[in-house]
Formats: structure tokens, C-alpha cells, sequence
């Protein structure tokens, strides 16, 4: 027999990840009854592993167009939405409440103490000022529309009915499933008569062939340069960090384009080219090589090269350059430090997929951004539900992009619902 629990909330939050703890927090913070509902039994799970655990929670561009341009064509939805919570105000949000922060390459910030813990805590604290009612392992299975086409209840899974005047739905996506980002709210939606792209994994680390990518697993390279090659045409270019692992590609710059990379490899193979010595072109690197050749001219090749390349690199570079490691510098050809040239700066790799959900920083996919209020976070077909962070189809790249939509959308819904003294 189902138990109908009347508290009047003013506002059910479904789903207790970094946008729904906001959305709370500041509904709660404006004098609103608030319930947060989240089907795990803890809150925040992926939270707490993201940016390895870090959490990479901005990132340091105030400049809010700068900032949206990254958001390419879904930028003209979120001018509203930033400009009310924007990159300044999540970082004066965090920082007065005594998390210091720290900014790093790309301007990705993150907790001076380097644990996705210090935002988690802040955010908890944020909800229990605002004495938010937190109910933990308690899985919903979908809203109680009235006549007149709002929603009047939410049902779960033990059989309660939560009834609230307005509702907001944080449920997320899809990646990581293992943390409860299965992606239900989606068909609730569609129920509802919402349009839904269908989720795909986005910013996903790559699968590649090459077994020296596996085999130096674990390094990295800060400042890289990556070229994505289909039918010896270059299709697209990007600079960031690149992490080489037991499966293949990851770090940003590889996030980044995977989504590229997917497209392409659907009409043939794809190649992503490596420059390991971006700062050099085809012409200083040559006179480098001169000079090392010159300098160090009795020493053997494969005893020298490590001066100009780091170290985890020697031996697929003596590999594929086909010079003999034991010979001396003054012996290499011409044609072979032309060919050495033209390997350091176009090292290929041969990607074979992208791994799935399980290892998505993101999906793309979601409501469609035109039946949104985003001065509100209103949905523009139900009256009283707001919709907010990974449930909207918004594409972004990684380093700071996706958790600060969340403070956004989370931030801008929490404030937009009325209060009895405003309604």
C-alpha cells in the first residue's frame, strides 16, 4: 500500500549531484520548504571522482562570452543563465565559505587541497544552512501530473509520494553509470512531452592500436599538439595535455576531440598525428638536430637524443627512425635527420574506439534547449519544473565547463522559484 506524504515542499530536487545540492542550497537559502531526493545512498558520487578526484570545478575565464564561446552554437541559450551565476560568482561562492582555490594549465581550477571532498563539504553545509530535507537511497520512478498540467507529486520506488509545488529535475546523464547517471529522467521527460535527444558518450578516452602507446602508460605530455587525419587531410587541430595509458589516449586535449574522432571514423580510418615538439617548427627542429649532432658528434644516436625529447619517447623514437642506434652522430645522414624531423612532429597513432559510458566525463544528449526558459531554467511545457545540468542537451569541453553549468543551471533554478512572498 502506497504512503502519500503531504509536507507541503515548495520544491522536490531529484537528484543529488553537484546541480541539484546547488539548486537546493539556494532554494533553501531564500526561505523555501526544500526535499532533495537522490536514489544512491550517498550524495554527490561522481562529485567525488571527478578530476580523478580533484574535482577540476571551474574554469578561470571571467570573460562570460570568452567562457560561452567554448559552448559553440548552445552558447546564445546561456547568456541569461551566466550572467545572473557566472565564473566570478562560483568562485566567491566556494571561497567564502573557506574553500580556497587554485588555478592551473587552461585555466582549470581546483581546491587548494586537491580533493573533490572540499566542494562536496561545501556544498553539504550550503544545504544543511538552509535546512534542506536530504533523503538518500530512495530511487524515483517518476512524476503525478494534475489535470491542469503540472506536476503534483513524484512517486518512489518504496511506494511514497512526495508532493511539492515545484519540482527540479538534476538527474543527469548517462556517463558513469556506476554512479547512478543512468539517464531515467530522460523517459520521464519524454513522457511529459519533452523532445530528447538520445545520449552519447562525449569527451571519452580513445582505444588505439599501437601497442608503444600502451606501453608508456602513465606519462604525459603538458603541452602537446594533435592532429586528426583522415585521407592525408588534416581535419582538425588542437594543443593541451595528452595522457597515454594501458588502453590508448586520455587528458584533455584527447577529451576534447573524441567527439571529432567519432564522426570521423565513420566514414574510414582516422589517424591522430602527435607533435611531440610543438614549440619547435620543421626548420628549428632540424638546426637543433644540427647542433646536438654537431656538438655531441662522437656520441652514439641513441645515447643523445634524450637531450632533445623526453625520456619515455627514446625508444619508439630510435625505433621509427630507422637510424642505427649505435651510430655516431657525425654518421647520420641528412635524409635521416630530415626523416627524424618529420617523425617527431607527425608521429601517427591509429585509433580503434572510444570506450563507452562507463568511461565518459560527459554525455551529450538531453532536453532540447529550446523548451527551456534559461532566465529560469523553466521547462516551457510544464509550469513548475525546472530542468538543470547534464539533463539538457548542451555540448562543452573538458576543464572546468561541465561542473559550472551545473553551478549555473543549479543556481539560477533555485533562485527563480517563487517564494510566497514573490508569487
Amino acid at each position: 500500500m502506497k504512503e502519500t506524504v503531504e509536507t507541503p515542499y515548495d520544491v522536490a530536487v531529484i537528484g543529488g549531484g553537484p546541480a541539484g545540492m546547488m539548486s537546493a542550497g539556494r532554494a533553501a537559502e531564500r526561505g523555501l520548504n526544500v526535499i532533495l531526493l537522490e536514489k544512491n545512498t550517498s550524495l554527490g558520487k561522481k562529485l567525488l571522482i571527478s578530476g580523478g578526484g580533484r574535482c577540476n570545478l571551474t574554469n578561470a575565464e571571467t570573460n562570460v562570452r570568452a567562457f560561452l564561446s567554448k559552448f559553440k552554437d548552445d552558447s546564445k541559450f546561456l547568456f541569461s543563465t551566466f550572467s545572473q551565476h557566472s565564473v566570478r560568482d562560483t568562485l566567491e561562492f566556494f571561497n567564502n565559505r573557506f574553500m580556497e582555490t587554485k588555478v592551473e594549465e587552461g585555466k582549470r581550477v581546483f581546491p587548494i587541497s586537491d580533493s573533490a571532498q572540499s566542494v562536496f563539504d561545501v556544498l553539504i553545509s550550503y544545504m544543511k544552512a538552509g535546512k534542506v530535507t536530504v533523503r538518500s537511497n530512495v530511487p524515483v520512478t517518476g512524476f503525478v501530473q494534475s489535470k491542469n498540467g503540472h506536476i503534483e507529486s513524484v512517486k518512489l520506488k518504496n511506494g511514497e509520494v512526495i508532493h511539492a509545488k515545484n519540482f527540479i529535475l538534476a538527474t543527469g546523464g548517462k556517463s558513469h553509470p556506476e554512479t547512478g547517471s543512468t539517464g531515467e529522467g530522460f523517459g520521464w521527460l519524454k513522457k511529459l512531452g519533452h523532445t530528447i535527444s538520445e545520449p552519447k558518450a562525449a569527451l571519452v578516452p580513445i582505444e588505439v592500436r599501437d601497442q608503444w602507446v600502451k606501453d608508456i602508460s602513465g606519462v604525459s605530455m603538458p603541452n602537446a599538439k594533435i592532429t586528426l587525419l583522415q585521407n592525408g587531410i588534416k581535419q582538425a587541430t588542437k594543443k593541451g595535455k595528452v595522457l597515454f595509458t594501458h588502453f590508448g589516449l586520455s587528458g584533455p586535449a584527447i577529451l576534447n576531440m573524441s567527439s571529432e574522432v567519432e564522426d570521423l571514423m565513420k566514414y574510414g580510418e582516422v589517424i591522430i598525428s602527435i607533435d611531440l615538439l610543438p614549440e619547435h617548427d620543421y626548420a628549428t627542429l632540424n638546426k637543433a638536430l644540427q647542433n646536438l649532432f654537431a656538438k655531441d658528434s662522437n656520441k652514439k644516436f641513441k645515447n643523445s637524443i634524450g637531450s632533445l625529447i623526453p625520456a619515455a619517447f627514446i625508444d619508439m623514437v630510435i625505433q621509427r627512425s630507422l637510424i642505427n642506434p649505435e651510430k655516431p652522430n657525425h654518421s647520420v645522414t641528412r635524409q635521416e635527420r630530415l626523416d627524424l624531423v618529420k617523425l617527431l612532429k607527425d608521429i601517427h597513432i591509429h585509433p580503434t574506439k572510444l570506450l563507452g559510458f562507463d568511461k565518459a566525463i560527459i554525455t551529450s544528449g538531453g532536453v532540447t534547449l529550446t523548451e527551456v526558459d534559461f532566465k529560469t531554467m523553466k521547462s516551457s511545457i510544464i509550469p513548475n519544473l525546472y530542468l538543470i545540468g547534464d539533463v539538457l542537451n548542451i555540448d562543452r569541453p573538458s576543464g572546468g565547463y561541465s561542473l559550472q553549468l551545473c553551478w549555473s543551471t543549479g543556481w539560477v533554478a533555485g533562485n527563480a522559484i517563487p517564494t510566497s512572498k514573490s508569487s
